[in-house]
Order: structure tokens, then sequence, then C-alpha cells
């Protein structure tokens, strides 16, 4: 088992393992117990009651946060023609065509986003297997192929982000900061919850939306009460 820090292990006892807290509460001891001397980032851990095995029971998209993630996020946008323009306008880190595989290709990887066009696609493909395993390969499910490229770019830098269930039917998404208010966080959290719960795949049975422990980057996990949200 991994050791953790003398903070860390402090905090943790004052943290009742076995208690699921209102959210309000949760999101207080988190921020309250954040052992970092920087801004760490607060992460909401989502168990859903899908089996990811099925493709019919996947579970992937994207959501605006209100209040962001309190993380600048780079850019990078496939494109060529007047789309260019329109991505560097709108506030793209980077933009470019088969000049950007090639530097992908070459290992460059300075961008934490990355939006295509459609007609951008086919070219974008043959780096599929650099980007797919981070990530960031972009798929029309979360909004990052499209040819509105100048919402698409705002709503990255506004606080969009990107879900997907992992092997175990979990959700790992940021929402937000130790600095933020609680209010910013509780309605950064409900408005991630609200997508998942909307994006429940009609194959899904039994109850879905399972367990919520919200954490910090570097802190103990706190377990949340869920009945709030299925309410």
């Amino acid at each position: 088992m991994p050791k953790h820090g003398k903070k860390y292990v402090e905090a943790a006892k004052q943290v009742d393992s076995e208690k699921h807290y209102e959210v309000r509460e949760a999101l207080e001891l988190v921020k309250e117990l954040a052992p970092a001397k920087f801004d760490e980032t607060v992460e909401a851990a989502v168990r859903l009651g899908v089996d990811p095995r099925h493709a019919d029971q996947q579970v992937r998209g994207a959501v605006v946060l209100p209040h962001g993630t309190g993380k600048t996020r780079s850019v990078l946008v496939f494109a060529k023609g007047e789309k260019v323009t329109e991505a560097e306008k709108a506030g793209a880190d980077y933009v470019g065509g088969e000049e950007m595989l090639a530097k992908i290709q070459g290992g460059w990887m300075e961008f934490d986003v990355t939006i295509a066009t459609p007609d951008m696609m086919s070219a974008v493909g043959k780096i599929g297997r650099i980007l797919g395993p981070r990530g960031l390969m972009p798929n029309p499910k979360t909004g990052t192929v499209t040819f509105d490229i100048a919402r698409a770019v705002a709503e990255v830098k506004a606080g969009k982000i990107q879900y997907r269930v992992d092997k175990a039917g979990n959700i790992h998404a940021p929402i937000g900061k130790v600095s933020f208010e609680v209010e910013k966080l509780e309605e950064n959290l409900k408005t991630l919850i609200d997508a998942l719960i909307r994006a429940k795949p009609a194959a899904a049975k039994g109850q879905y939306l399972r367990g919520l422990v919200v954490t910090s980057t570097m802190g103990t996990g706190v377990r949340v009460n869920v009945r709030k949200f299925i309410g």
C-alpha cells in the first residue's frame, strides 16, 4: 500500500470513512482538510450502475461547469481555410493542419484539448494512436468535432470538461479548486451529476447513481450522500 504523508494521515482521522456526508458538508471538509500548500484541484469520483464492457452501457460526454475548473486549458484546433481564422479569433492556443500532425508525431504535446473540423478528421485519424490513449482524440459526442469552432473553443475556455466511464464503472472529473467558494463547488458538482443522469444509457438497469466521493488532489476522499441527486 502507498504511504501517505503526516498531513494526509491527520486529515483522514477527521473524516468518518463509513459516513455519507451531505454535499455541502463534504465539500467544506475537502476544503478544510486539503493538505498541500498549492491550490489543489477538487475532484469527484462517481460510481455508476453500468457495465462498461457492453457498448450500449458506455457513458461519455462533456459539460460546461458554470464556474469553470480554475485551470487555464490550452486548445489545439485542426482546421483549414476560413476556420483557421475563426479558431484564432476565438482564442485557440494552437491552430493548424498537416504541419501540426507532423509536430505531434515528433513528440510535441503542449495542449490540453483537441478540437477538429469534420473535414480534418481523416487526417487527424493518422495520429489516433497518439491522441487516443491520452484522451485527446476529437469526438462528436464531446463536441470537439464541429464546424462551429468559435463556440467549441469558447466552451473549453469557459470550463467545459469531458467525462468517460472507466472499466470499473466510475467517472472521474474535476469540479474546481480548493480556493473556490463552497457554493461554486456545489453548483459545479450538481451540473456534472445532472449531465451524467441525462447521459444514462437505456440499457442500464437498477440503481444508476451508486456512489460519490469528493476529494482534493492530495487530500482524503469524503463520501457523499447521493439521495439528494436521485430525489
